[in-house]
């Protein structure tokens, strides 16, 4: 006999919203900063949101949709800034609410590194998901200095887009310094201006 809720007659399940799916979203990211992601489970989340577990699963059907959904709540709004000059626009996407010196986004990257080799669908969901817009975001920055006249027309946008960021991780991840506002600076005085010279 079939007993599913999809049935005839059956009441259909509520579809988790508004002001309880965001708590749902804020207990997954506390418990996502509390343990790291390899050690995130849908019990810990349920718990930590007063929720059941079929709550959940009834949203999400997999832990790594949870946290992606999770991880774009939190998101700032991204911006393309437009100075009129290259280094004027990388300084404040990169230093401003969401950039390379917010703790927040800086904090939650460290806690899913892991998972970026582990686990393919979450890898796969966060490159497209959570790093892709970034990135066009990035690649919009350049292409208008391109037309501008300030970068070199042989120049690899993807290549170079990327290595701000790459740069600041590195130091803050491998040898523990704090992505301020003066380091991030530097690194576009110093690496990413000079590199992108005609």
């Amino acid at each position: 006999m079939n007993t599913s809720p999809s049935v005839a007659g059956s009441p259909a399940r509520p579809r988790i919203e508004g002001d309880r799916e965001l708590e749902i979203l804020d207990a997954t990211l506390e418990v996502l900063c509390d343990v790291g992601y390899d050690r995130l489970t849908m019990d810990a989340v349920a718990a930590r949101a007063k929720a059941s577990k079929a709550t959940l699963y009834r949203r999400w059907e997999r832990k790594s949709a949870l946290v992606i959904d999770a991880l774009l709540s939190a998101k700032e709004p991204l911006s393309s800034p437009d100075r009129g000059n290259l280094r004027d626009d990388l300084v404040e996407s990169s230093c401003s609410m969401g950039g390379l010196s917010d703790e927040k986004p800086v904090g939650i990257l460290a806690s899913v590194l892991t998972a970026l080799t582990r686990d393919p669908d979450f890898a796969a969901d966060f490159r497209e998901r959570f790093v892709g817009p970034k990135l066009e975001t990035n690649r919009l920055i350049y292409e208008r200095a391109r037309e501008r006249g300030e970068i070199r027309e042989d120049l690899d946008i993807d290549l170079i887009s990327a290595a701000l960021a790459g740069i600041v991780l590195h130091r803050t991840y491998v040898l523990g310094e704090q992505p301020t506002p003066d380091l991030i600076t530097k690194v576009i005085d110093q690496i990413i201006i000079p590199a992108c010279r005609r």
